[in-house]
């Protein structure tokens, strides 16, 4: 089975999910986080065409370690999320996703009006691929 990881933000949340091997990131798409119930039907599509056994989500944290403001809205979201799927639901430290994601995309010559497009998925994968390089 599968697992799927979100880059949540405040206009769009990333998706990527791995491999049924669990070895390998994909970005998949990203999803405009507004309105939250528009966001929960995709995900519902997504889930059927790949069946995950656990979603993923990124939970800011400061430089320190610590939470802030984004930490809350996250946990919000989670709370929503629980009552919209049975698949279990984890957290994983997102310190520097979108940093990440912007270099590679920086690097692969991707315009900016492009990059807006793909950060979010791809922060959601370097996330997604963070978690499964732990596990090995």
């Amino acid at each position: 089975m599968r697992i799927l990881a979100m880059d949540h933000g405040t206009r769009r949340i990333g998706i990527a999910v791995s491999d049924e091997l669990q070895m390998i990131a994909q970005p998949l798409e990203f999803v405009a986080a507004e309105p939250l119930e528009g966001f929960f039907r995709r995900l519902s599509e997504v889930l059927q065409e790949k069946p995950s056994e656990l979603i993923l989500v990124g939970m800011p944290r400061n430089m320190d370690g610590t939470y802030g403001p984004a930490a809350e809205k996250v946990q919000a979201f989670i709370a929503q999320l629980r009552q919209a799927t049975a698949v279990p639901i984890k957290t994983w430290d997102e310190r520097l996703t979108s940093a990440q994601a912007n270099r590679v995309l920086l690097q692969a010559n991707v315009r900016r009006d492009k990059r807006k497009e793909k950060v979010d998925k791809m922060a959601a994968a370097i996330l997604l691929q963070s978690y499964l390089d732990s596990r090995a």
